[in-house]
């Protein structure tokens, strides 16, 4: 048992999820970290993941509560469901739900979806983002992913390639993030 104030128990840390997109491949990595204030929980966490509702391939990454993260997935699969191809106005619809639903507002989290065409980030203050540079990072190594994969972008010709090697140096830098890392690549 991790014994923990109330304060730490809303400090959980420990994801850092980066997406990117060239040649028509996108890339979606994520680190395994889950962390309890100070404290490793699980090394082999599963944040990204293939969704597939209606027959049309997404991947979607997560950083935050997984509890949240996953409710969100769920609501978005929905989405797009409702919405078959439609990713922008799926995410559009799960921001608008999350923003305002009495319930949905509390969760805490981000996601980076991606159909192979688009590259978004969706969060919980009701912004559905298409991020510049091809290149998407969210999580607590998000800001050291996003750099190291835009230092890259121009030398490397594989998204893959590139999404791996921006989370490895995030992981060499960021104390919640680690290098087991969960991979999901879609061709456009």
């Amino acid at each position: 048992m991790i014994n923990c104030d109330k304060k730490q128990a809303h400090e959980l840390h420990g994801t850092t999820i980066v997406a990117v997109r060239k040649n028509k491949k996108v890339c979606v990595a994520g680190d395994g970290q889950v962390s309890l204030g100070q404290t490793i929980i699980k090394g082999s966490a599963r944040k990204v993941r293939r969704l597939s509702p209606g027959g049309k391939e997404v991947v979607a990454g997560f950083a935050g509560s997984t509890a949240d993260a996953l409710t969100l997935l769920e609501r978005l699969e929905r989405k797009l469901e409702s919405n078959p191809g439609q990713l922008t106005r799926a995410a559009i619809e799960l921001a608008k739900d999350w923003r305002t639903d009495k319930y949905l507002r509390n969760l805490e989290a981000m996601l980076i979806v991606t159909d192979g065409k688009e590259l978004l980030i969706i969060t919980g203050a009701g912004d559905v983002l298409e991020p510049e540079n091809n290149i998407a990072a969210v999580g607590s190594g998000g800001n050291f992913a996003l750099a190291a994969a835009r230092g890259l972008y121009e030398n490397i010709d594989d998204a893959e390639k590139i999404a791996k090697e921006s989370l490895k140096i995030a992981s060499e830098i960021c104390v919640f993030t680690n290098g087991n890392m969960v991979v999901e690549s879609i061709v456009e």
